[in-house]
């Protein structure tokens, strides 16, 4: 049963997290509109609305899912490799903990500061207040937490899985290297603050082929038969 689970996670989290990034930029620019002025920020922050606050909130839901995925998919791979499914989880958790982190200040905090900023009966200071506070929150629960903390523990716990996959019963080698690939591609959004412009690009597509990749995983998971439980079977048949 875990397996199905796990099986349909793996399908359905990657299609939910499409779905809403597509969504927030059509609705949002987003993610180019991340490394715009912060009036323009706010000013289409308000512009987007309630809508625009519960596609956030879906975001970081799905983030948040990364967790018990990496639960999930440490069943998957504790047998043939304890110790690096262990390193796995650890990092899948903290993977989608850091993630989601990020992801709920553009809910709980942005909204009232968004809010403050575009009325105009607050005075000056008020508003320059909401201006430092915002960048404060972009800077460290977006850029530190969410994006590059983020960006470590995604590559490196599809690292993990795709090393796994080298010597897996389940999975063939060919998946582990794509995994890696789409990992090594995540990572290098690492090197976008430093100026390296190629890094955003590389990001986004990279997650667009790590969110596949996923699938690719939850399908063979349904479709291939568990030859662990067929090993239990023939020995207990014997």
């Amino acid at each position: 049963m875990k397996r199905y689970i796990t099986a349909l996670f793996l399908i359905l989290i990657p299609v939910a997290f499409n779905v809403v990034f597509f969504a927030l930029g059509s609705t949002f620019s987003y993610p180019d509109i991340l490394r715009q002025p912060t009036d323009a920020i706010l000013q289409q922050f308000v512009a987007g609305g309630a809508g625009l606050v519960t596609l956030w909130y879906l975001f970081a839901v799905i983030a948040l899912l990364a967790i018990p995925l990496a639960l999930f998919l440490y069943t998957v791979f504790q047998e043939d490799h304890p110790y690096l499914a262990y390193a796995a989880t650890i990092t899948g958790v903290l993977s989608g903990l850091v993630q989601a982190i990020g992801l709920f200040r553009w809910v709980f905090l942005v909204p009232s500061l968004a809010t403050t900023y575009m009325d105009a009966t607050v005075d000056p200071v008020t508003r320059a207040a909401a201006v430092v506070a915002f960048e404060v929150a972009h800077n460290y629960l977006g850029v530190a937490v969410g994006e590059h903390l983020g960006y470590i523990f995604t590559g490196t716990w599809t690292i993990l899985l795709g090393v796994m996959m080298f010597k897996s019963r389940t999975f063939p080698t060919w998946l582990g290297i794509v995994g890696i690939i789409a990992a090594i591609g995540i990572m290098t959004g690492l090197l976008e603050p430093a100026g390296w412009a190629p890094a955003g690009m590389i990001n986004a597509v990279s997650y667009i082929m790590w969110s596949s990749w996923l699938v690719m995983m939850g399908i063979i998971l349904l479709v291939r038969p568990n030859t662990r439980m067929q090993a239990r079977s023939t020995s207990m048949a014997s």
